[in-house]
């Protein structure tokens, strides 16, 4: 059974910085992928960024790109969502989630899923 704990989601003014927490048990930190999704009210659940463990590095949709940063740490079986620059529209519910492909970016590629952190930006 795979658990995900995602925390660090909060309230914060535009401009400002968040990082979310994604603590990952029951799969072994090296297989496949990781990813971050988030929705907004009314809005479907979208893909944020993931993170590859073949080749141990990072993808993002266009919107979060140059402002998030997406990294983890192995010891601690955990990933980590770094958010700059935050705007308004980055306003939603985050979720961790974990996948037996390579590069996965669609809802259903993923087969895992945390509960998920509230991030409030107000402008």
């Amino acid at each position: 059974q795979v658990q995900l704990v995602e925390s660090g989601g909060g309230s914060v003014q535009a401009g400002g910085s968040l990082t979310l927490s994604c603590v990952a048990n029951g799969r072994p930190f090296n297989r496949g992928a990781m990813g971050w999704f988030r929705q907004a009210l009314g809005k479907e659940r979208e893909f944020v960024a993931g993170f590859r463990y073949f080749g141990n590095s990072g993808y993002y949709s266009e919107s979060v790109k140059d402002r998030f940063i997406i990294s983890r740490d192995s010891a601690k079986n955990t990933l980590y969502l770094q958010m700059n620059s935050l705007k308004p529209e980055d306003t939603a519910v985050y979720y961790c989630a974990t996948s037996l492909k390579l590069s996965p970016s669609k809802v259903n590629e993923f087969d895992y899923w945390g509960q998920g952190t509230q991030v409030s930006v107000s402008s």
